[in-house]
């Protein structure tokens, strides 16, 4: 039998920045896809999704040309085959797990990181793969096949594992002190809006960058300095001023937040005012936040939470809320009392 775990991700700073190649701060929490496969003597993948109530069968011999839009299952194997992968052995495969689905969580680049790791596992290499070679492939099967709109965070995070500060043009990752106090995710209960959501932040943000090197082609973002939202306003339609603003500050918030968690002691209220900050721009700026969630969020920090933001692209889905034991249970009252359908504690996993 191949059992594989893979958990959840929240994006802590720098939503809305890795398709721009700026870096993020995420971390892997303690929610979980769950796979186990058994061999069988067919020549076919034979999935029980057990928590969709869903079953698939997928043929060894299927030459994976046609593949439909989001079948993430056919597009790992067509590109692991084009790595010389064999797969030439038939499973019978359950998968379940606790990462709520469009919340936020990235249920989907778990499932996709998990399905890597167990065609990885039937080839007898699982000792040989980098888990960064994993998040590769990952963002290769879910993003650039399809041509979809999302960055890197989400399978580099996943498969990476822990609290990280990712550098999305290279993709390496620098390990970050793991202490954010206690956290708890709020799921909402408004469905998300993740492709339409992203796909406008991108070409908003891209279009505000642009307007800006088409006069300066010498500007380079990652060198930016706050004072460059005013310097180059200017020359930016005005439809497009606040990507602009959203760009050159949550870039100075994830590295001012980085900063924080490469100390020894990280100051949890700094922490906490820079996920407030974030959180400001993300749902004014780039405008990604429902009223309702607004207003979820705006009750637990009055109850005490040191900060909170949307989790994922928005439109809908999950909160993090960065809390103290003293008022861990008013804040979960306060998301409940607005109408959140839950309110559970998460931990920082490795």
């Amino acid at each position: 039998m191949i059992e594989i775990k893979v958990p959840a991700r929240i994006c802590f700073y720098g939503d809305h920045q890795d398709y721009l190649g700026l870096p993020v701060i995420a971390g892997t929490i303690d929610r979980f896809i769950n796979l186990k496969a058994i061999p069988n003597s067919d020549r076919k993948y034979l999935l029980k999704l057990l928590d969709l109530k869903d079953e698939l069968s997928i043929s060894l011999d299927d030459d994976l040309k046609q593949v439909q839009a989001d079948d993430y299952f056919r597009s790992v194997m067509a590109i692991l085959k084009e790595q010389g992968f064999q797969l030439d052995q038939g499973y019978d495969i359950e998968i379940s797990g606790n990462i709520p689905v469009n919340a936020g969580l990235s249920s989907s680049s778990a499932l996709v990181v998990a399905w890597i790791r167990f065609l990885v596992a039937t080839q007898g290499k699982s000792e040989e793969i980098s888990d960064y070679q994993i998040g590769r492939w990952a963002y290769e099967a879910e993003v650039l096949f399809f041509d979809q709109p999302g960055g890197l965070m989400d399978q580099y995070t996943i498969a990476q594992k822990g609290l990280i500060y990712i550098d999305t043009q290279s993709g390496e990752s620098t390990r970050l002190n793991a202490d954010l106090g206690k956290l708890l995710v709020a799921e909402s209960g408004v469905p998300k809006k993740t492709l339409e959501v992203l796909k406008n932040a991108r070409v908003y943000a891209q279009n505000a960058v642009d307007a800006v090197k088409k006069v300066h082609p010498e500007f380079v973002l990652e060198e930016s300095y706050l004072g460059d939202y005013e310097k180059y306003i200017d020359l930016v339609p005005e439809e497009l001023q606040g990507y602009w603003y959203s760009t050159i500050y949550n870039y100075h918030i994830t590295l001012e937040a980085k900063k924080e968690l490469l100390k020894p002691t990280p100051n949890i209220q700094v922490l906490g005012d820079l996920m407030n900050r974030h959180q400001t721009i993300l749902q004014n700026q780039i405008k990604n936040t429902p009223s309702e969630m607004i207003e979820m969020m705006d009750a637990a920090r009055e109850m005490g939470a040191l900060g909170t933001k949307i989790i994922g692209s928005g439109g809908g889905g999950c909160m993090v809320a960065m809390v103290t034991d003293a008022v861990e249970e008013q804040v979960k009252q306060a998301f409940l009392d607005k109408g959140a359908k839950a309110v559970y504690a998460v931990e920082l996993t490795s």
